[in-house]
C-alpha cells in the first residue's frame, strides 16, 4: 500500500512537471472511451428500438397460411386448394406437444365500420382470447379484450385498434359506445394499447377490429379460416413443430408432408434471428471503430512512458543501486500509466453519460431508439481499455525495470 501511494506521489509530480504532455495523453483517453461508449450505446439503443418493433408481431410465433399442392398424393393431383379450419387449430394443439399455444384467425374486409358519419373499412378480425398474448396485444386502462364468454355466447362485440378507434370516434372514449359493423351494431368492449410493429401481414393491429371467432363465422358465414397463429414451446423447436404441422395436416387433407407448398408459413423466429447477426456485425464493427480510436491514445500513453522512462533514467538507476528490485521498478511505471488512462477513462465515461442523457432527450426513440449503456457494453468498454492499459503499460515499463544500473547512473 505504501509502494501504491508512493507511486501515486510521483505520477502527481509528474503531472505538475510535464502538465500539457500528460493532458494532451489524457484526452486522447478520454476521446477513445467517448468514442467506443457512444458508439456501441447508439448500437445497443438502435437494436432495441429494432427488436421491438419486431415483437409488435408476437415473439417467436409462426403464421400458417393454407397454399396448394405442389406434388401428386395418394391419387390426387397437383394444384389442389388446401383450405383451413377452425377446428385445425384444435386438431395441431392436441397433436403437437411441442406447440404452447395456437389460435385460428378470420378475417375479411367484407363490412366498413362506421359511427354516425365517419365511415372506415378496416380488416375485420375474428380471433380467440389467447390470440392477444400471441401478438403482444394489450388493452388500454378501462378496457378488455374478447373473451371467453362473448366466444361461448357469440356476443356483438368488438376490440379496436387504437388508431381506428381515435377515426371512429375522434378522439373520445369509444369503450361502452357501439359501432356499426355493416348494418350490425356491436359494442366497443377494449381499445388496444398503442404499440410499436414494423411488420404486418392483412393490416398493421392499430387498424384492426378484432370480434370473437364464432360471432365472425355466425355474421359472415365463412367456413374456412385465413390463417392459424402457432407459438411453440420454445424457438429451439419451431424446425419441429413446422414438420409436425405437415405431418399432421397432411394426414387430414391427403398431401405429401413433404410439400412445402401446400402450406405457407412464416417463421418469426428466423426473421428475428436474422436480425441479430445483423446487429450483432453492426455493434461488432461499431466496436472495432471505437477500439481504433482508443489504441491510438493507448499508443500515446505508451510513447509518453517511454519519454518518462529516459528522463528517469538517473532515478531509476539510484533506485536499483539502493536495492529496489526489478519488478518495484516495472510496478512504478506500470502503475502509472495506469493512473492515466484510469482518469481519462474516467472522465470519458462522464463525458459519455452526459452526452447520452442529453440525446435521450430528443424524440429519435421512434427512429432509431434511446442509446443505453447496457451491461454488455460497459463489459466490452472495460476489456478494450484493461487491454490497451496493459500494453501501453507494460513495453515501457519493462524497459524500465531492465535498464542496466551502471549507464543508469552515468546517464546524463
Amino acid at each position: 500500500m505504501i509502494r501504491l501511494f508512493q507511486t501515486f506521489g510521483g505520477f502527481i509530480k509528474d503531472l505538475r512537471a510535464q502538465k500539457l504532455r500528460t493532458l494532451l495523453t489524457i484526452f486522447g483517453i478520454v476521446w477513445g472511451t467517448v468514442a467506443i461508449m457512444v458508439l456501441l450505446a447508439f448500437g445497443n439503443g438502435f437494436q432495441k428500438q429494432t427488436m421491438k418493433t419486431m415483437n409488435g408481431i408476437g415473439e417467436s410465433i409462426i403464421l400458417l397460411f393454407p397454399g396448394r399442392t405442389a406434388k401428386p398424393y395418394m391419387g390426387y393431383g397437383t394444384n389442389r386448394s388446401i383450405r383451413l379450419r377452425e377446428e385445425d387449430a384444435t386438431l395441431l394443439k392436441n397433436e403437437i406437444s411441442f406447440i404452447y399455444q395456437i389460435s385460428p384467425e378470420y378475417s375479411t374486409r367484407d363490412a366498413p365500420l362506421r359511427v354516425k358519419s365517419n365511415v372506415r373499412n378496416p380488416n375485420i378480425t375474428g380471433i380467440i382470447p389467447i390470440y392477444a398474448d400471441m401478438r403482444n396485444i394489450q388493452s388500454a386502462p378501462g378496457s378488455r379484450f374478447i373473451n371467453d364468454l362473448d366466444i361461448q355466447l357469440k356476443r356483438r362485440v368488438v376490440f379496436l385498434g387504437d388508431e381506428l378507434a381515435d377515426y371512429l370516434f375522434s378522439g373520445e372514449n369509444p369503450v361502452g359506445r357501439y359501432v356499426f359493423v355493416g348494418q350490425t351494431p356491436f359494442l366497443v368492449v377494449g381499445v388496444m394499447l398503442h404499440k410499436e410493429q414494423d411488420s404486418s401481414y392483412n393490416s398493421r393491429d392499430q387498424d384492426r377490429a378484432f370480434i370473437p371467432a364464432s360471432t365472425f363465422a355466425a355474421l359472415f358465414g365463412h367456413q374456412f379460416i385465413n390463417n392459424i397463429v402457432v407459438k411453440p414451446e420454445h424457438p429451439t423447436v419451431s424446425p419441429i413443430v413446422q414438420d409436425e404441422i405437415y405431418r399432421v395436416l397432411g394426414k387430414k387433407y391427403k398431401f405429401d408432408p413433404t410439400d412445402k407448398e401446400a402450406l405457407a408459413m412464416w417463421d418469426t423466429t428466423e426473421f428475428q434471428k436474422m436480425i441479430f447477426y445483423i446487429f450483432l456485425g453492426f455493434n461488432v464493427f461499431m466496436g472495432i471503430i471505437g477500439a481504433f480510436t482508443l489504441t491510438v491514445g493507448g499508443i500515446g500513453v505508451a510513447n509518453i512512458m517511454y519519454v518518462v522512462v529516459q528522463e528517469r533514467t538517473r532515478e531509476i538507476g539510484i533506485k536499483r543501486s539502493v536495492g529496489a528490485k526489478r519488478r518495484h521498478i516495472m510496478f512504478q511505471f506500470f502503475m502509472e500509466t495506469f493512473f492515466i488512462i484510469a482518469i481519462g477513462a474516467f472522465i470519458g465515461c462522464l463525458i459519455s453519460l452526459g452526452i447520452l442523457l442529453l440525446i435521450s432527450m430528443l424524440p429519435i426513440d421512434e427512429f432509431v431508439g434511446t442509446p443505453s449503456v447496457s451491461l454488455w457494453v460497459a463489459l466490452v468498454a472495460l476489456s478494450i481499455l484493461a487491454s490497451i492499459g496493459f500494453i501501453a503499460g507494460f513495453f515501457p515499463a519493462r524497459k524500465a525495470a531492465n535498464l542496466n544500473v551502471v549507464d543508469c547512473l552515468h546517464y546524463g
